[in-house]
């Protein structure tokens, strides 16, 4: 190609990209012109959250137990950072935090990091006081429990982004969260967030969530929670339960746990302090073998079906009973006993007696009637329904072994419930813990009614179980149970642990309990308390029913209940 040629081959290829060029601009400007916009627009806004305000919560004289405080949370903006070593050695002292992660996030090319959210009021004054301006703080909410542990496994805890973790928390978590807001914000010639306001401003505010009112008495729980600690820290124990209920509604007054030694079983204002298994609820989620707490369900069962009397005498003589292939004693021999005497002296070999007439598919039936084997339906989050075999699995020896605790597992919720068969006059009644559901846009919110599960046994056999549950306070195993002032009735129970090594019964762990109501003429509280393998004395009668006691008295006298005994006044509470 001469040279003339390919001056006009060089002209053509400009004329040619002078032409696409144009091409596009018109098509840019003409054709795409909308879906350009659209997209530059999307590209300079940015969709902001506005975090709701979570609902409060009340105990049962609205003092609040749960709320949401503002505060602040401390952003970075690492594309402006001129050192972001030095800021993260900063801000770690003053944070606790790693400074290497803080380094990390304040070396990116963003233009918005969290440093640290949901930042304790001192400790973000001090990261103001640094000065910097490629530090900002954003108002955040953040759960405070101000009771600090008071009733910490009942009402659980929040995450980061204030979603129920556990507890009444998790469970309520939809009405208590409410709705999260947003707003429409654009970004700066640098990338920063900023909110343009004025008309067109577009935004949806947030909506509060609803408060809860529960059923839990902050004075019974604190004094439920010291009496419990009290005695497994002395019982130098695993941990313990100690839960108070009305037996007319089902309403839980109190539900104190308490861990080894003990120790409050965690704050929810710190769960991180803990291990993830000592936020579990022991009294809905843990299974022991009730012993003899168990055998008022016998007793209840016969003396409904008739198979016994009271006053009926039963030779208890031979200290031991043959069931199948085992052989079952008694602790203390005893001669001939009538059958009230049975249950106040704790005979393993009378019980057994009336079982084997009573027969395993009466008993079977009624030990399903007082709710074992099946959730409660409490709303606390990992109720398990415990362990009780189908009667057509029984062996020989289960109705003999069942009849006096053992060979079936029982939480401490369900126990408390059973007991409030016997203290309202027959009628299995659900636990529960909110009583009402207060929305904040001025509706009629929810308010939660006692629910009757089903009736367990007649008002007369009712009676009769009391009295004999009387016998156990006034002269049996149950003396140490006795409130000043007040009639009580109940039963001990001293039942040996499986030893996890062996499978066999320990001789050396034992769960030490004592469950009853008060007054027993007229009753107001139901009452259970559950000692985990204390050390030194392990009996139901010496550990556990002190405890009941001191709740009793101190929670009667709060509640201001006449006393109904001669034998003492009232007392003043210690809150």
């Amino acid at each position: 190609m001469d040279r003339r040629g390919r001056i006009l081959l060089i002209v053509a290829l400009i004329a040619l990209g002078f032409a696409l060029v144009a091409g596009r601009l018109v098509y840019l400007q003409v054709i795409d012109r909308a879906d350009l916009a659209a997209r530059a627009e999307r590209q300079q806004q940015r969709v902001v959250k506005l975090e709701s305000k979570r609902g409060t919560i009340f105990d049962r004289q609205e003092r609040e137990l749960a709320v949401s405080l503002e505060v602040e949370s401390v952003y970075g903006v690492p594309s402006d950072m001129e050192n972001p070593r030095q800021m993260a050695q900063q801000l770690s002292r003053i944070l606790r935090e790693d400074p290497k992660t803080l380094e990390r996030r304040l070396r990116s090319d963003k233009h918005f990091v969290w440093i640290s959210r949901k930042v304790e009021p001192g400790r973000a004054a001090k990261v103001k006081d640094l000065g910097s301006k490629d530090v900002g703080f954003r108002f955040e909410s953040r759960r405070f429990y101000p009771k600090k542990a008071l009733a910490g496994p009942v009402l659980g805890f929040t995450g980061m982004d204030n979603e129920g973790l556990e507890g009444l928390e998790r469970t309520y978590d939809k009405e208590l969260r409410g709705v999260n807001g947003w707003v429409l914000a654009e970004k700066d010639a640098v990338g920063r967030t900023v909110f343009p306001g004025g008309p067109g401003f577009q935004y949806r505010l947030p909506k509060s969530g609803n408060d809860i009112i529960l059923t839990i008495d902050e004075v019974i729980q604190h004094i439920a929670d010291r009496e419990l600690e009290r005695a497994v820290t002395t019982a130098r124990a695993k941990g313990g339960v100690c839960i108070v209920m009305d037996p007319g509604t089902g309403e839980l007054l109190a539900l104190a746990v308490a861990a080894a030694h003990g120790r409050p079983a965690f704050n929810p204002n710190e769960p991180q302090q803990y291990r993830s298994g000592e936020w579990r609820n022991r009294g809905v989620t843990d299974v022991f073998e009730p012993g003899s707490i168990f055998k008022v369900v016998l007793a209840a069962a016969a003396l409904e079906e008739k198979v016994v009397h009271p006053l009926e005498k039963i030779d208890c003589s031979a200290g031991s009973i043959k069931v199948a292939d085992r052989v079952i004693s008694d602790a203390h021999r005893s001669g001939v006993l009538t059958f009230t005497d049975v249950i106040a002296d704790s005979s393993n070999v009378g019980t057994i007696k009336v079982a084997l007439r009573l027969g395993k598919e009466r008993f079977a039936r009624y030990i399903t009637a007082f709710g074992f084997g099946q959730k409660t339906g409490v709303d606390i989050p990992g109720e398990i329904p415990g362990l009780l075999k189908d009667r057509r699995l029984w062996s020989g020896v289960s109705i003999g072994s069942i009849a006096i605790g053992q060979e079936i597992g029982v939480t401490p919720i369900q126990m408390a419930a059973a007991y409030g068969v016997l203290a309202n006059g027959g009628m299995l009644m659900k636990p529960y813990l909110v009583s009402r559901i207060v929305e904040q846009d001025g509706g009629l919110g929810k308010k939660f009614a006692p629910q009757p599960v089903g009736r367990a046994i007649s008002k007369e056999t009712c009676a009769k179980v009391s009295k004999m549950l009387q016998r156990v306070v006034a002269t049996g195993t149950g003396k140490q149970a006795k409130p000043a002032g007040y009639s009580a009735a109940g039963k001990t129970g001293t039942a040996q642990k499986i030893d996890t090594l062996t499978g066999s019964y320990s001789k050396k762990e034992y769960v030490s309990s004592f469950v009853g109501f008060v007054p027993a003429l007229s009753p107001k509280l139901v009452i259970l308390v559950m000692v985990d393998t204390p050390e030194g004395d392990i009996y139901g009668g010496t550990v556990a029913a002190p405890v009941f006691r001191a709740v009793a008295e101190q929670s009667l006298a709060y509640l201001q209940v006449a006393p109904d005994d001669a034998g003492g006044g009232m007392l003043l509470v210690n809150r």
